[in-house]
């Protein structure tokens, strides 16, 4: 479940993290309130509008800007607010911005020039360690920083049966150059983001850019919030903060349903009961010269109002143009799941693209006979390859 840009800071803030304060507005009149009340919290005079949705790039695309004065706050604002935002990580249409963050400015004057550096907290799954990611080269997308510049990107693994220990929080510091009072911020910081990592089971925490002020504190200007959506039942306040408003609304009506549901860009729809069978699916399907339009997955009951909940899911597609349901039934019978297909296809009515149902295992041949005498526009199958055959017929 992914965070906005405030709710991630107010996490990080809860766990003693420095942030860029700032208060979040709906409308332009909430913008121009929230800068007075910043301004008098903080004492700031510039303000920072961000466009709150989930996406990267915002600055790219419009969605981050300065104000020098209480009018340049309200008329950014309103500019901001209900735009269509298009980001390198969003598709061609944008998301909707509902809301802004107002934010002071952090880049004042001082005695030493503010420096920006990119940061990150995640899983490294080859070794098994959680690992923190750096560089100086805050402010840049990373993988242009990969790319160029190798060299400039540091990691430390992390014992996640240990936790981060002082000399690693230092190593930290010391390989972003810093010295003195930045140098004793900066492992506070890297202390505090694991630590805000770990104990909200997050599987991402990504700050770009961590700043170095011109007064030596560290702190986050920006925010990017990964949690894992199958530990938010240990969090309910966490899974209050989901946005279904920057879901992909057919995931969020399938995840509704208990359909386990990915949208892809493809043109066969799969229905199937099991990540690892999904999986092979799709792989069945792009050797029969398609492209998954979906994950999904139905679970092991997969009975006549769950199969039709799933047809009007994949059917909410339009880019569809033939359907592939592959069961395996262990724990379900296949002649169950068959009678389910036929109720489901007689309840919706005419069905316009082509189905093919390759059911495999407990009554198998029962389940076959079921399809084949129901008098609908279902092909059957038994085997793997007959049925992606049979894919590959009816896109041709």
């Amino acid at each position: 479940m992914n965070l906005h840009e405030y709710q991630g800071k107010e996490l990080l803030s809860s766990f003693g993290v420095r942030i860029q304060r700032g208060i979040v507005a709906k409308n332009a009149k909430e913008a121009v309130d929230a800068a007075k009340q910043l301004t008098s919290e903080t004492g700031t005079s510039w303000h920072v509008i961000k466009a709150q949705v989930h996406a990267g790039g915002r600055g790219k695309g419009g969605g981050v800007k300065l104000a020098k004065n209480l009018q340049e706050v309200e008329e950014i604002a309103g500019q901001i607010i209900g735009m269509n935002l298009v980001t390198p990580q969003t598709s061609a249409e944008g998301k909707k911005v509902h809301q802004v963050l107002i934010a002071e400015d952090v880049y004042y004057p001082g005695d030493s020039e503010p420096e920006e550096y990119y940061m990150s907290v995640l899983l490294n799954r080859g070794t098994g360690k959680n690992m923190i990611m750096y560089s100086t080269e805050g402010g840049m997308d990373i993988e242009t920083v990969a790319e160029e510049t190798p060299h400039l990107i540091f990691t430390e693994e992390i014992d996640p049966a240990i936790g981060i220990l002082p000399f690693q929080a230092r190593r930290v510091a010391f390989n972003l150059g810093l010295s003195g009072t930045a140098f004793k911020e900066m492992t506070k910081f890297v202390t505090a983001l694991y630590t805000a990592y770990t104990k909200s089971d997050a599987s991402l925490f990504e700050i770009n850019p961590v700043l170095k002020t011109s007064d030596d504190k560290i702190m986050a200007v920006d925010s990017k919030v990964t949690l894992d959506a199958n530990a938010l039942y240990r969090h309910r306040d966490l899974a209050e903060m989901r946005d279904l408003r920057e879901e992909n609304p057919i995931e969020v009506e399938a995840g509704s349903l208990g359909l386990n549901y990915v949208d892809l860009d493809g043109n066969v729809g799969c229905m199937v009961n099991g990540a690892g069978l999904a999986m092979a699916t799709m792989d069945l399907i792009k050797q029969a010269g398609g492209e998954p339009a979906n994950f999904l997955d139905v679970g092991g009951t997969a009975d006549a109002a769950r199969v039709e909940a799933a047809f009007k899911i994949i059917l909410k597609d339009p880019n569809v143009k033939a359907i592939l349901i592959n069961i395996f039934g262990g724990i379900v019978r296949c002649d169950r799941v068959a009678q389910g297909v036929i109720d489901a296809y007689k309840n919706m009515g005419n069905i316009e693209v082509p189905i093919i149902v390759r059911l495999q295992g407990t009554n198998a041949d029962v389940a076959k006979d079921l399809i084949d005498n129901s008098g609908l526009d279902v092909l059957s199958a038994t085997e793997f390859k007959e049925a992606a055959d049979k894919v590959q017929e009816v896109l041709s």
